[in-house]
């Protein structure tokens, strides 16, 4: 009931406040060019891409940590259902989803929880620091005298405790004593030097993402290249706020509110606005993509008699 409740009042106070800002700038949308064009077609294909890259990503952990082969289609296939789950609050239809395919292959659940809090981790920390950084140098985000150095420092803290295997590892292992009675395998966790590998492979799909957002905004904007940077990183650090929001499925309004929060220092508020909506559209339509190569796949594998 409270999650249901709150899903419901977080949508509906960020619908009114979007509902009153496109009032308010209703004649200045009026005169803008929505119409879809190459410029949008390749952002929906990027978007569905990063969904991939992060597939491929995760298939790569699983197989590493577990000394298991796990295909490259057959981790893109699981990744992109879980993708598509995302619509169900709190991130319960992804995570059920690979424990589902883990009891399939054989494949610890635990091992397999790890590598979804790892993925999640590693996308949501690639999605606050690089960025953020970078707004707070270009002077996006007003945080003080000495704000850079203050918050460059707080996000190293995320970072070390999650490279740092033995803080990591405790920290499971006095929850899963607990509640399972047992521990994790240390083979389980990533080493300090694999999991920053892992950390900057997982910037991909974020930099592939914040490129979609860029495409929109040219296809729509005039925009100017300088400013496609600092576009990309709003888009990216939005995401994060929509990853962290786990109450709302897939962090719907947050996103767009935070992304406009960000943008409004390189566009006019009512162009920030649309750029947020149809971003959200747009990313919409690459889950469609999304679901077709799922689609493709799970046929390809039936076919083939891979599980």
């Amino acid at each position: 009931m409270i999650r249901v409740t709150l899903t419901a009042v977080i949508v509906a106070v960020v619908g009114v406040l979007f509902a009153r800002a496109l009032v308010r700038n209703w004649d200045a949308l009026a005169d803008l060019d929505l119409r879809p064009d190459a410029w949008i077609a390749g952002s929906v294909l990027l978007f569905a891409s990063a969904v991939v890259v992060s597939g491929i990503l995760w298939g790569r952990m699983v197989a590493h940590l577990g000394e298991i082969r796990v295909g490259l289609l057959e981790s893109v296939r699981v990744h992109c259902l879980s993708w598509l789950l995302k619509y169900i609050p709190g991130q319960v239809g992804s995570v059920a989803n690979k424990l589902a395919w883990a009891g399939s292959r054989n494949v610890s659940r635990s091992l397999t929880t790890l590598s979804f809090f790892y993925e999640n981790a590693f996308l949501i920390i690639g999605s606050i620091i690089p960025p953020g950084l970078i707004l707070l140098m270009l002077g996006s985000v007003e945080l003080g005298e000495g704000g850079v150095v203050v918050v460059t420092a707080a996000s190293v803290v995320p970072l070390l405790l999650l490279t740092s295997r033995p803080i990591l590892r405790w920290g499971t292992n006095h929850v899963a004593r607990r509640v399972f009675k047992r521990e994790v395998p240390q083979a389980y966790f990533l080493g300090s030097a694999q999991a920053l590998k892992y950390q900057l492979q997982y910037l991909v799909p974020r930099v592939v993402n914040g490129a979609g957002a860029v495409l929109i905004a040219i296809s729509m904007f005039d925009v100017p290249v300088s400013d496609y940077i600092p576009l990309a990183c709003a888009y990216i650090f939005a995401g994060a706020a929509g990853l962290l929001a786990v109450f709302v499925p897939s962090g719907v309004g947050v996103r767009e509110s935070v992304f406009v929060l960000l943008s409004v220092a390189y566009l006019p508020v009512e162009q920030a606005i649309v750029l947020a909506l149809a971003a959200r559209l747009f990313a919409t339509l690459g889950d469609g993509v999304v679901a077709v190569i799922y689609g493709l796949l799970t046929f390809t594998s039936r076919k083939t008699g891979v599980s």
